[in-house]
């Protein structure tokens, strides 16, 4: 079977993040790509109720693939989204973010002449912050020369060379219920409460540092004639230095309510260290130095808002390269795609960039211990 007639097998099977079985049947989809590429067995790791894959080839690993098989599409979108390929143009559901760049790293580790020292771990909750896999990420990467990570590229096929650490709060009000109508002065409005928290945490952002403090998730209330005597917001923090995700970490848990008789209570925290330009820098330069010789187009980096299981690793001192999937766009969104004629050159650059550092070893020190990864800030 092709490149192509694998990534149909796998967008044909649906994995939202929140639906364990349907995950552990897209687990056994992309155990069965694997079993027939690399003659291997994975292991099955189930954490949470999720199902995670890893093959090891060879003792401790010295260069780990790394991906995730859940999606962000809930079942039943093949029937609104179906899987097509039309003028070169692939779409189905979780095709660029990131099915397509795990069927590229089984066909690269295919392509390897040894696999001495090569792992492979594909996961399944990256879309709602890897709370199970993470520590199975860590433990994978520590040691290792390269962590290439088959996220989608950027746009235009850009390598993804710096991505902003990202901070996950809840902030939940207690207030006490009351009649709206005949007596609400004996209530305290936790709505009015949760909106003076939401102003205070939108003044936190710092546009010129790029840090972005953005409420989303809000709810308060039971019936529209009774005081409110809960609200809760969630909270997304990007920030692209640890510096600033401390500040405003800080801020938040000093947080405090406004109006008598109502309680804050702050959950969440830093979820992904930055993923620095110096983590990948050396990593992208050999990228370019293999794609020149593969008579491929010269490649670019970009800086992105949105954060990966690359954070994990680079965050631990370990050189990582993101964005090294599917050429497309729309992740997440109606026009997701792939372009197909960008497949074989990606995985043939990725097939190079393996075959390399398991040839050379490690010419990239780590720069960070693994306790400056944010570990168990969740």
């Amino acid at each position: 079977m092709s490149l192509l007639d694998d990534i149909e097998t796998l967008v044909r099977c649906e994995s939202p993040s929140s639906d364990h079985a349907a995950v552990a049947r897209s687990a056994e989809v992309v155990a069965s790509l694997g079993r027939r590429l690399l003659g291997a067995e994975p292991e099955r790791i189930v954490t949470g109720g999720v199902t995670h894959l890893r093959w090891r080839f060879g003792g401790d690993p010295r260069v780990l693939l790394l991906g995730h098989h859940d999606t962000v599409w809930p079942t039943g979108s093949l029937e609104t989204h179906p899987f097509e390929v039309i003028d070169g143009v692939l779409r189905g559901p979780g095709c660029f973010d990131m099915k397509a760049g795990v069927v590229m790293a089984l066909h690269a580790a295919a392509a390897q002449p040894d696999r001495t020292g090569l792992s492979i771990l594909i996961t399944g909750d990256e879309e709602v912050g890897s709370p199970s896999s993470r520590m199975l990420i860590e433990e994978e990467a520590w040691g290792c020369d390269a962590v290439f990570v088959l996220e989608a590229s950027a746009d235009g096929g850009a390598l993804k060379t710096r991505r902003k650490g990202t901070s996950l709060y809840w902030i939940e009000v207690d207030g006490r219920a009351a009649h709206a109508g005949l007596e609400p002065e004996k209530g305290c409005n936790a709505g009015i409460e949760i909106a003076h928290q939401i102003l205070a945490v939108s003044r936190l952002g710092d546009a010129e540092r790029g840090t972005t403090v953005v409420p989303t998730a809000l709810t308060a209330g039971t019936t529209m004639n009774t005081v409110p005597a809960a609200a809760s917001v969630s909270v997304d923090v990007r920030a692209w230095d640890s510096a600033e995700q401390e500040r405003v970490d800080a801020a938040i848990r000093e947080l405090r309510p406004v109006l008598d008789g109502t309680r804050v209570r702050i959950a969440g925290g830093i979820n992904r260290a930055p993923l620095e330009a110096e983590s990948s820098q050396a990593l992208f330069d050999l990228a370019c130095t293999l794609a020149k010789e593969l008579g491929l187009d010269p490649l670019t980096s970009a800086a992105v808002g949105g954060a990966s299981d690359g954070n994990f690793t680079a965050g631990m001192g370990v050189p990582t390269l993101d964005g090294l999937g599917a050429v497309g766009g729309g992740a997440h969104a109606d026009h997701e795609h792939v372009l197909v004629e960008e497949l074989p050159r990606r995985t043939a650059l990725l097939t190079e960039l393996v075959k390399t550092v398991l040839a050379q070893g490690n010419p990239y020190p780590a720069t960070k211990s693994a306790g400056d990864s944010g570990a168990g800030q969740r």
